[in-house]
């Protein structure tokens, strides 16, 4: 049986505003050679990037909680705990890494390694995220972190052992796949902590 072809071959936008709904024409030919024409719609607000920071001495991770509105929608309590995130705007994936840091948690990341890309829901969003793991000590809390207000942000700043958050995840209090990628990869690779 022969290999599935998806095209896309028409695109339009049905809205736009802090992301933009795209209504996707996709041309396929199925395992079965039966050509269709689908419609899917696409959430599109552009690649961004995530940054779990961590004190390798104290072994704690740096965290925010904000309100998501997706969470809200589904009934789900609105406030989460993620690791900081942002779109990358002009910046490479570690250099937004490393400005989410400074505006949303105060600090500057040291030895910022990257740990995988991914999307976290492609279905139906565009979003393609890169992972960061980075350092930092109480030295390098130069801010106060919460976000810019310019961008409306309202963000709380977490510090807690990684232990902890990591067993955050089990209690259903982290619910965000970027932040329970990076804390798991933290736990699996940080053999000091």
């Amino acid at each position: 049986m022969e290999k599935s072809t998806y095209k896309i071959i028409a695109t339009e936008i049905m809205a736009k505003g802090w992301s933009q709904l795209v209504r996707l024409k996709v041309s396929a030919t199925q395992r079965d050679q039966q050509e269709i024409i689908l419609d899917r719609e696409v959430a599109d607000h552009g690649p961004g990037a995530c940054i779990l920071p961590i004190d390798p001495v104290c072994g704690m991770v740096l965290l925010v909680r904000q309100w998501r509105a997706g969470a809200a929608f589904t009934g789900h309590e609105g406030w989460l705990i993620e690791a900081c995130a942002g779109l990358l705007d002009a910046d490479d994936p570690m250099g937004c890494a490393e400005r989410e840091a400074l505006e949303e948690l105060g600090v500057m990341v040291r030895n910022v390694q990257h740990v995988c890309d991914c999307f976290a829901s492609p279905g139906a969003f565009s979003e393609k995220l890169s992972l960061f793991l980075g350092e930092y000590q109480q030295a390098d809390r130069v801010g106060i972190g919460g976000g810019l207000a310019d961008e409306q942000e309202d963000i709380e700043v977490l510090e807690m052992p990684l232990r902890k958050a990591y067993g955050m995840i089990a209690t259903g209090d982290i619910i965000d796949a970027k932040t329970i990628i990076l804390l798991q990869h933290a736990m699996l690779t940080i053999t000091k902590i």
